[in-house]
């Protein structure tokens, strides 16, 4: 929702400054379809050009998140300091019982509790070959933790290809911005004994190609780009989350520490407070029992 305020704001700001300047928006409709043609295709192209069909098609998906935002909210965060909890006591108290649950989590009675964390791929595979490691005996604390480190670097480093690629667009569209004007002037030049006010409005159309560059890319197209960073940045907690707790566990503190110290790691916005985890907690154990 918040997206859509802000798109909203930017045209009303610009256009309405404009109008409110005594601007007419007849040369700038006019010239539209033209420039945004020229500009907006190149950019499209250039785009195609620099990024595998995966990649266009990972970018456009990220898109939505501008409007969106972050994909955990502040009840996931909780769900899966549960659902952590759930599965550390099980590998405590049974460790044969906890390898259907993480060898099969799609028919875990446990992680079937949570349909949102077991619907994120990544976020399951991250719990179930952690768990999975341990029960083999490749459990110490510092180099699981080094490994878990290198893979969600690895994931960052792709979920992030999507704001890049969107940057490089915003940093092109100035440059293709001016390729439009140039070809405006080209255009106006062929038509020079025509009378001042022709050539004013050839001239006029011309300079909407930089205005448009200019304005998709820092209006539009470059918000674009840092608001998909920032909300990729935020769902990334979610995973770190994981690493904490797991990590902690294989330091062997006691379950409700570990626990703890996920809670503590979570973000302030996202926080559960401590009662709050302590009913959820409540609830899970009751229902085990």
């Amino acid at each position: 929702m918040i997206g859509i305020i802000g798109i909203i704001t930017i045209f009303v700001m610009v256009f309405g400054g404009y109008l409110a300047a005594g601007g007419k928006m007849g040369i700038i409709l006019k010239s539209l379809p033209f420039e945004m043609t020229m500009i907006g295709g190149a950019a499209v192209g250039a785009f195609l050009i620099s990024n595998s069909g995966a990649e266009v098609k990972h970018t456009l998906k990220d898109l939505g998140k501008v409007f969106k935002g972050p994909k955990w909210k502040h009840e996931d965060y909780r769900d899966l300091l549960c659902l952590l909890f759930e599965l550390i006591r099980l590998a405590r108290q049974n460790p044969v019982a906890i390898e259907e649950h993480i060898e099969a989590p799609s028919e875990s009675s446990i992680f079937s509790k949570y349909p949102k964390i077991i619907s994120d791929t990544e976020a399951t595979a991250l719990i179930c070959d952690t768990m999975r490691s341990a029960s083999m005996n490749y459990d110490d604390p510092h180099q699981v933790e080094e490994v878990l480190e290198k893979r969600m670097d690895a994931n960052m480093h792709h979920a992030l290809h999507s704001s890049h690629a969107l940057q490089t667009i915003a940093d092109g569209l100035p440059a293709l911005g001016i390729v439009a004007a140039v070809l405006g002037v080209i255009k106006t030049m062929a038509s020079i004994d025509q009378p001042p006010e022709v050539l004013g409005k050839l001239i006029g159309g011309a300079l909407v190609g930089t205005f448009l560059g200019v304005f998709l890319a820092y209006g539009l197209v470059g918000p674009f780009a840092e608001k998909v960073k920032a909300v990729t940045e935020e769902d990334s907690h979610f995973y770190q989350l994981i690493r904490e707790v797991l990590v902690a566990n294989l330091h062997n503190h006691a379950t409700n520490i570990c626990i703890e110290v996920g809670r503590q790691n979570t973000p302030s916005h996202c926080r559960p407070s401590y009662a709050d985890l302590e009913e959820a907690l409540k609830t899970v154990k009751q229902s085990a029992a």
